[in-house]
């Protein structure tokens, strides 16, 4: 973990070790790097040829040198060895980590003492890494920069201290951006959970829902309002949200939002709020694009990096290799019908995909939900509703619809498409695509109880697809990348990366859905033609 300043400050590592930085930069120790990649093997491949083949007698030992068994192709789809070894040779070498050691309890924070009831009834003790850090100097006013991942408890890092701050302050207000839909909601969440009983109120704001019932609750002016850059700024422009009332402002998953294109609207909604501001901005990368929107909208902030680059050491991460002329959906009905399937997220590349899969599996009698960018607001929170109370086994998802999204108890998430990123991996796999909808659907036709989540589906759609997984109402979730970054799904006994993820990031954000909180997990990645 590191913190630092911006500009000309001195930036101190784990070790308390400093060094300037002159350049305007924020310059991280080659110790908070992504580790070096070491070989190319990773986890298991599996061989799947319409039976259990794919378990244990199929493994094949992870091998080093980039290879498997120098082959290179992967049919149709053009993936190659190397695409699957950014991913998931990250957890081929296994290091000790030293243990994280507080500097405070939440007890010890000058905060509101209904708000610090509040925490303590949640079964907060100990703050995080990026709580630890972050909290203090938000408390005292200052602009932070938090360099951290889904799952690092950076939601609670900014919500305790503004939430005070809002205590403390007749008036205040704060926006809170961020990239998806799901994330919003479940931010608003968590912040009903803290400032439940203490006399105010927040709003979402976010696209595919009816925009009236939003303008409707901004004439109360809420406390908190939460949204998605596109419904802030036609909230804007519609004179129903007043950003001059805001004094302080949160960019959750900043760079998710760059990546999805926000950067103007994120640059018109800054650009109407008071200078003197106080800014809270929170990043999985650090980019160019990053750093210059942390220059021109952030007063001397304190830098905390807390990244972690690794795979979830609890989840097991296999290869599902696929036979050349083997159709792949037909493979992942095939294993969902396993019980040992029992609560699924599959991910997608597109919102196309993802529908098209979750779909496909209800066809095959898989209850299967699905959550992407297409879908209304609605949709997307209904099929998120039904994956959490276990109505559909099954939920297809994209990264970005994903994302942010809290479910608990997912046996297993599946890579049907590579993420595009290796954060995206992260973000997957923490959680336990040729078409996440069609796979969804011909799972629920198999009677395999599967669901999706992508973009092309509401918001409600997505959300129901959810709670039914997180239920245990279907046992597959089949999901883009997009629709499923973010989301927080427990007890995932596997993760199946139907299609390779694009980058190391979406293989971790991937596999990262299974395995949480030190429980066991099973990562598979379908190949074809190795």
């Amino acid at each position: 973990m590191q913190v630092g300043r911006w500009n000309h400050q001195s930036t101190a590592n784990s070790s308390g070790q400093t060094r300037d930085t002159r350049d305007g930069h924020f310059q991280r120790e080659r110790s908070g790097s992504r580790p070096p990649q070491r070989g190319g093997g990773f986890g298991h491949v599996r061989s799947y040829s319409g039976t259990r083949s794919y378990g244990s007698s199929g493994r094949a030992p992870a091998r080093r040198g980039g290879s498997y068994g120098g082959k290179r192709g992967f049919g149709s789809f053009g993936e190659t060895e190397a695409e699957i070894s950014k991913f998931m040779n990250k957890s081929v070498v296994t290091t000790e980590e030293p243990v994280f050691v507080p500097e405070h309890k939440f007890a010890d924070f000058d905060i509101n003492a209904h708000l610090k009831n509040n925490i303590i009834a949640k079964g907060y003790e100990s703050p995080t890494p990026i709580q630890d850090k972050a909290i203090p100097h938000a408390l005292l006013g200052q602009d932070v920069v938090g360099l951290a991942e889904t799952g690092t408890g950076k939601t609670a890092a900014f919500l305790i201290p503004l939430i005070d701050k809002v205590m403390k302050q007749k008036g205040e207000r704060v926006l809170i951006m961020a990239p998806t839909r799901e994330l919003a909601v479940q931010i608003e969440k968590e912040l009903a959970g803290f400032a439940k009983g203490l006399g105010f109120r927040g709003m979402v704001a976010v696209g595919g829902a009816n925009i009236g019932p939003q303008i409707a609750v901004l004439r109360h002016n809420p406390a908190f309002v939460i949204g998605t850059p596109g419904r802030l700024k036609d909230l804007m422009e519609r004179r129903s949200l007043d950003l001059s009332d805001f004094g302080t402002v949160v960019l959750d998953e900043a760079d998710r939002m760059l990546d999805m294109g926000f950067i103007d609207d994120m640059r018109a909604i800054l650009g109407k709020m008071s200078k003197e501001r106080h800014t809270l901005f929170f990043s999985a990368t650090m980019s160019k694009d990053i750093e210059r929107l942390i220059g021109d909208f952030l007063s001397s902030p304190v830098i905390i990096s807390v990244k972690r680059h690794d795979t979830p050491s609890s989840v097991d991460q296999d290869v599902v290799r696929i036979p050349r002329g083997k159709d792949k959906f037909d493979v992942l009905a095939e294993m969902l019908k396993d019980s040992e399937f029992s609560r699924v997220l599959v991910f997608g590349r597109t919102k196309f995909g993802v529908e098209k899969i979750a779909k496909a599996l209800s066809r095959l009698h898989i209850h299967a939900e699905s959550i992407h960018g297409n879908k209304t607001h609605n949709a997307r929170i209904r099929a998120l509703e039904a994956f959490k109370a276990g109505k559909v086994s099954v939920l297809v998802a994209t990264d970005v619809a994903a994302r942010g999204l809290d479910i608990p108890a997912v046996s297993h998430v599946i890579n049907y498409d590579l993420p595009s990123t290796y954060e995206d991996y992260i973000h997957r796999i923490g959680r336990t695509g040729l078409g996440v909808e069609k796979i969804a659907k011909a799972l629920s036709r198999l009677h395999i109880h599967a669901e999706s989540i992508h973009g092309n589906k509401t918001h409600n759609a997505r959300i129901r697809a959810l709670e039914a997984f997180k239920a245990g109402k279907v046992s597959v979730l089949v999901a883009t990348d997009v629709a499923a970054r973010g989301l927080d799904i427990p007890a995932v006994s596997h993760v199946i990366n139907y299609d390779l993820p694009s980058t190391y990031e979406d293989y971790i954000h991937r596999i990262g859905r299974t395995g949480r909180a030190s429980l066991k997990g099973r990562a598979l990645t379908f190949v074809h033609g190795l």
